[in-house]
Order: structure tokens, then C-alpha cells, then sequence
């Protein structure tokens, strides 16, 4: 069973949202999942992008009526 850490960046435009999951996502474990609500629309390319670069795995992305919720697991 893996760790769970809520963050929630509504209201926070490009590029806090990336930038808060950063910072939460060094004091997590190996392994732990970030669950990441953002209504920034830049964040639609932001997150999946930050992952990518940052070889942490985007395992879902889901569209909610009060914003994105993106789950990222640390690697």
C-alpha cells in the first residue's frame, strides 16, 4: 500500500501548481502518489510535461467539475 499526499493548487496559476507538487514531491518516499487538484488550465500541459522531464510516473488524469485531478507517483 503506498503513501497518499493531498495537495490542493486551485487558484494558483502556471507555474505554482508545478511548483508546490515539486516541492511536496522531495519530501515524499519512493514510491509515495501525489494527488494534485489544479483549475489552471496551463497545468493541462504543465503536469504531464513536469513528469516527464522529472521521470515521476503521471498514473491518471482525470477532469473534475472543480478542476484536474492529476495522481503522480514519485520515482
Amino acid at each position: 500500500m503506498s503513501d497518499q499526499t493531498h495537495l490542493d493548487a486551485r487558484g494558483l496559476l502556471c507555474p505554482l501548481p508545478v511548483l508546490k507538487a515539486r516541492k511536496a514531491l522531495k519530501s515524499l518516499p519512493k514510491g509515495a502518489e501525489l494527488h494534485l487538484l489544479a483549475d489552471d488550465p496551463a497545468a493541462i500541459v504543465d503536469v504531464p510535461h513536469y513528469c516527464a522531464e522529472s521521470g515521476h510516473e503521471l498514473l491518471r488524469q482525470t477532469d473534475r467539475d472543480d478542476g484536474q485531478l492529476y495522481v503522480i507517483r514519485k520515482t
